[in-house]
């Protein structure tokens, strides 16, 4: 799956408000698996960029909320061609579970053509992480936004972050033109957590439209560009 088939989403422009798309028909994930049109993805072409760029040359990443597997392609095209790329997800919410064509779409997205190891992990993250003990170099959280529920997997899953690893949250920032509020789960996480918290042993080191990048305070470099 190419970068130019993804259908990313975009903000509003010129200072007008966002306004979500209207459903289409050919919206169905059933069109995608059917490979009549490419990914939908809930995140921009400039998160999508900074997925890649902070994915480079990582060996363990962890993926929570696929939907249809856009930020996984770009996950998948920039790690490590030794790495592994574990992706969370139940896919509980298609509506007809015995063919289950958001899962169907996904897979088709993910696993087009590529030769890295590709780990499927379908449960809730809460169930996921009961079985885990490895260290993640890259972990993207974008799963359920019920705020609650975002520090739920923060708590559960940033423990196995090694020293020099990354943390994602999507849908985590205001920014112009965008979808987000002040009340999103993930926004009032971040400030809560990180933005407003001095003492915090994580630090912002990049934002990007919605996308915030977190990396242990003592582990970033003097001389880290933030792009």
């Amino acid at each position: 799956m190419s970068r130019a088939k993804i259908q990313f989403a975009e903000a509003a422009r010129g200072g007008a408000s966002f306004q979500p798309r209207a459903p289409r028909f050919f919206d169905h994930p059933l069109f995608a698996w059917a490979g009549l049109r490419g990914p939908i993805a809930q995140h921009t072409a400039a998160e999508h960029a900074a997925l890649e760029r902070h994915a480079r040359e990582r060996k363990s990443l962890v993926e929570i909320g696929v939907a249809e597997g856009a930020s996984a392609v770009a996950l998948r095209s920039a790690m490590d061609s030794r790495g592994t790329l574990h992706l969370v997800d139940p896919f509980h919410l298609s509506r007809v579970r015995a063919l289950n064509f958001l899962r169907r779409a996904a897979r088709r997205a993910v696993l087009d053509g590529t030769p890295k190891k590709i780990i499927w992990i379908e449960c809730f993250s809460q169930d996921a992480i009961r079985s885990w003990h490895s260290p993640i170099d890259f972990l993207l959280i974008d799963g359920d936004h019920d705020e609650r529920a975002i520090e739920r997997d923060w708590n559960d899953w940033h423990p196995h972050v090694m020293a020099d690893g990354v943390v994602l949250l999507h849908d985590a920032r205001l920014f112009a033109g965008g979808w987000t509020s002040p009340n999103y789960g993930p926004v009032r996480f971040v400030d809560r957590t990180f933005r407003n918290n001095p003492t915090s042993q994580w630090k912002i080191i990049e934002e990007v439209d919605s996308l915030v990048v977190l990396m242990r305070r003592e582990n970033v470099p003097d001389d880290f560009d933030r792009h």
